[in-house]
């Protein structure tokens, strides 16, 4: 089935679309700085531009739309109407990417931690979930393993 909007109606649609600074990405933010975490945004030297950085850890966390990344959940599922062919190669290719990204960054020796916008619609679950993430963090920048120069 052909695309319902015009060339110019999606080229409009889709540059509304955010890539960063997205709802789920500023619960997880707001969090984690609440739990007394701080972090770098979009590492743009890394691969796949992490959205949060914690460099001192050598940690990464991706937040990841359901929708756009193919997440296993209710949101993630459903397959547009339109243009069936393009949407399913561009969200596989979105999920090539991330697993390439992923690869790459365990192979330079970064701990990879991805939240799904599922997960930031329950503050509770949200947090159980960043969870490992504030335990990792905080256990490889406690002062038990710094080395004092």
């Amino acid at each position: 089935m052909a695309d319902v909007h015009t060339p110019e109606q999606r080229s409009f649609n889709m540059s509304r679309i955010r890539g960063g600074d997205t709802q789920p990405e500023l619960r997880v933010r707001r969090m984690l700085h609440a739990m007394g975490l701080r972090y770098r945004l979009h590492g743009k030297k890394l691969p796949g531009r992490p959205d949060l950085v914690f460099s001192g850890a050598r940690a990464v966390l991706f937040v990841h739309g359901c929708f756009w990344h193919m997440h296993r959940c209710k949101y993630g599922k459903p397959a547009p109407a339109t243009n069936r062919t393009f949407w399913a190669e561009k969200r596989r290719g979105n999920a090539e990417r991330d697993k390439r990204n992923r690869r790459a960054l365990a192979g330079d020796g970064w701990k990879v931690f991805e939240v799904w916008e599922c997960w930031t619609r329950d503050e509770a679950k949200l947090r159980a979930k960043l969870a490992p993430v504030v335990s990792y963090v905080r256990g490889v920048q406690s002062p038990a393993r710094r080395t004092s120069s």
